[in-house]
């Protein structure tokens, strides 16, 4: 895939506090905030809810035209630490499910797949939408990173910044989809 560079770009972190490897992205957010990015890229933690989240997209007078969130979901074959690159390519799930997308959301759930589904029914995801993924192996308390994780510190880094302003760069990426998020038994 090829990535142009001089767009309005934001980069979210997605996660929950305090809860080791899950919290990748709350634990690297000054990190990611100090590069010195060009200005079109604006960095912030983006676990204020998909509904602000929504409102504050609709509010921007200059829209985002790539988003990226550095997010740390269990996924099944890979192991601690394995980074994944996913593109967002829309479709909603049944109406059900997006409801119930609505109702963790309003409950304060604090999960990507429900941002990305909420935004794409409100219509404010750019063409580009990322998910730079760090396999956190099974959930546990913590402030600080695993080993694991914490050697790709580096690596994913990079990837945030290729994907953030390098004019242009050659990723390979996996493909998601809002309708294949989700076992639906609602």
């Amino acid at each position: 895939m090829l990535v142009e560079l001089n767009k309005n770009v934001l980069i979210g972190t997605v996660g929950y506090h305090l809860l080791s490897n899950h919290s990748v992205g709350p634990i690297l957010l000054p990190q990611i905030q100090s590069i010195s990015w060009n200005g079109s890229v604006t960095v912030e933690e983006m676990n204020w809810g998909p509904i602000a989240i929504v409102q504050y997209f609709q509010t921007l007078e200059k829209p985002f035209d790539k988003v990226i969130f550095l997010v740390a979901i269990e996924r099944p074959e890979r192991k601690i630490g394995d980074i994944s690159v996913f593109q967002w390519m829309g479709h909603l799930p049944s109406e059900k499910q997006i409801q119930a997308c609505v109702g963790d959301a309003a409950t304060g759930v604090i999960s990507v797949e429900n941002l990305l589904v909420i935004g794409e029914h409100f219509k404010i995801w750019p063409k580009e939408v990322f998910l730079v993924d760090v396999e956190p192996g099974a959930e546990q308390a913590g402030e600080h990173l695993t080993a694991e994780v914490d050697a790709k510190i580096p690596e994913i880094l990079r990837i945030l910044e290729d994907l953030g302003q390098k004019p242009t760069i050659v990723l390979e990426t996996k493909k998601l989809r809002g309708d294949t998020l989700f076992e639906e038994s609602l």
